[in-house]
């Protein structure tokens, strides 16, 4: 046990220690804070009762999150919203900065608390009961290849009103994103997955995206249901304060995009840019040099000179004659 005093303090001592073979380095390296982090690990939980609902369930979100998931087999006796030390542990040895604790009792049947993790210590969990499951065996169809990327879809106005279902649907983009991308391909985007909110109920269905003929340059985009197809129910749920949801979103500076100076974008994208210059001297300012410009100078030249040395012959003979 470490007390909130000594758990700095700890945390700088284990960090001063320095690893003795090539595999502790590698281990300490790989946890050690990134500018781009890892993808994120889900620990999948058992809890000391659990039935079959529960157990089907997990075994189901476990493999939509494969290879990015790990379940631990034995059972844990745990109460998440009334001590959370054995989550941390198990979230610190593991790596894990998400997780999902099945149980299952009679004051709350199959249960799910899902969650997540910010410097090891837990930011915020939801429970959510299951009220109806289809198992992905269930739908006799082809399933979606391990590890792709899922397109999200989230509907209702639940998820812009409740405060609970707005951090549900943050929590739910963090639990199947799978890293950011810079471009999407129209046929790698294969999975996905709905969430649809009314009353206190979510709705969880899963999707396959099927290309066909369309007779053009687009293909047609067909959904067919693969699951699992789950249910939810709105339980409890233990939120984060404002200001320990601002340190864990904050980003390193240098993931923060420098601001250009005196560049704006209109509405359509163009870019414009305001430049600040000194007062500029016409006078000395080079113009082209075309051939009938230069001819015209040269009459101009010759007709001065001429008028000139006319009025010094006028002015010559003037004196002689005075």
């Amino acid at each position: 046990w470490v007390s909130e005093g000594n758990r700095g303090q700890s945390v700088e001592m284990s960090s001063v220690v320095k690893p003795k073979t090539r595999r502790s380095k590698r281990w300490l390296e790989e946890r050690s804070p990134k500018v781009l982090e890892n993808v994120k690990k889900v620990l999948f939980i058992r809890g000391g009762r659990t039935n079959e609902t529960v157990m089907k369930a997990i075994k189901d979100l476990n493999a939509l999150k494969k290879p990015d998931a790990r379940m631990l087999q034995k059972k844990n006796i745990l109460r998440p919203f009334e001590d959370q030390t054995s989550l941390e542990f198990f979230s610190q040895k593991n790596d894990a900065s998400l997780f999902v604790f099945g149980s299952h009792s009679k004051k709350k049947p199959n249960n799910l608390v899902f969650g997540r993790m910010f410097d090891f210590h837990v930011l915020d969990m939801i429970e959510l009961g299951i009220d109806r499951i289809k198992l992905m065996k269930e739908f006799k169809t082809e399933k979606c290849s391990s590890g792709c990327k899922p397109c999200l879809i989230f509907s209702g106005d639940r998820f812009d009103q409740s405060e609970d279902f707005r951090r549900l649907k943050n929590l739910l983009i963090d639990f199947f994103s799978r890293g950011s991308v810079d471009k999407i391909s129209l046929r790698g985007l294969e999975h996905v997955l709905s969430f649809t909110a009314h009353c206190s109920q979510v709705y969880m269905r899963s999707y396959k995206a099927t290309l066909k003929k369309s007779g053009g340059r687009t293909p047609r985009v067909e959904l067919v249901e693969i699951g699992p197809s789950i249910d939810f129910s709105m339980r409890r749920s233990h939120l984060a304060s404002e200001g320990l949801m601002k340190e864990a979103l904050k980003q390193p500076k240098e993931l923060k995009e420098k601001k250009e100076k005196n560049i704006e974008y209109n509405a359509f994208g163009t870019k414009t840019g305001r430049i600040h210059m000194q007062r500029q001297d016409l006078s000395k300012l080079q113009t082209r040099k075309m051939k009938a410009l230069k001819a015209l100078g040269k009459k101009r030249r010759r007709a001065r000179d001429g008028t000139l040395s006319h009025e010094g012959d006028t002015a010559v003979k003037r004196k002689r004659i005075s």
